[in-house]
């Protein structure tokens, strides 16, 4: 809450009326009053109607032994509006490809969740207390653009 003293503009915008205090997170109530925060309302990716958790594929990639680090963001696509993007650090273990990554996730995940491209990267980009900035690979993504129709035509 520290940036929001003595900020009345910012502490307007997420303490609303209701006394709730609105953090840009989503999150589930559990029957015995638990809250489970599933993922930031910007990094969910909404592809043909469904709701993505970039947090739940991001749990799957971290589980192949190949990788090192990993971060899923929204890739603009014409026919689905958006896709899974992953960016992916590797560990010292050559020869893992991206069709190697999407087979893994096709194991783990719906086939609507498993990412659709897979960028890899030497070090994924960070602040300087080692949190990946999702919005710089969001940018990366956006200018990457829409896969080409002919993709699109032979996946479905």
């Amino acid at each position: 809450m520290l940036g929001y003293l003595k900020n009345p503009a910012a502490t307007a915008a997420c303490m609303k009326g209701d006394g709730w205090f609105y953090t840009g997170d989503v999150a589930v109530m559990h029957p015995d009053g638990y809250l489970e925060i599933k993922d930031r309302s910007k990094d969910v990716i909404i592809s043909g109607g469904e709701n993505l958790s970039s947090v739940e594929v991001e749990s799957v990639l971290y589980g192949h032994p190949a990788v090192n680090e990993a971060a899923v963001v929204a890739r603009p696509d014409e026919f689905w509006g958006e896709t899974p993007c992953a960016f992916v650090s590797l560990k010292e273990m050559p020869m893992t490809t991206e069709k190697d990554i999407i087979e893994y996730c096709r194991a783990a995940l719906p086939r609507y969740m498993v990412p659709k491209t897979v960028v890899f990267k030497d070090e994924l980009p960070k602040t300087s207390t080692g949190k990946i900035q999702k919005f710089v690979l969001r940018e990366i993504a956006r200018a990457m653009g829409s896969p080409s129709s002919s993709t699109l035509a032979s996946k479905l």
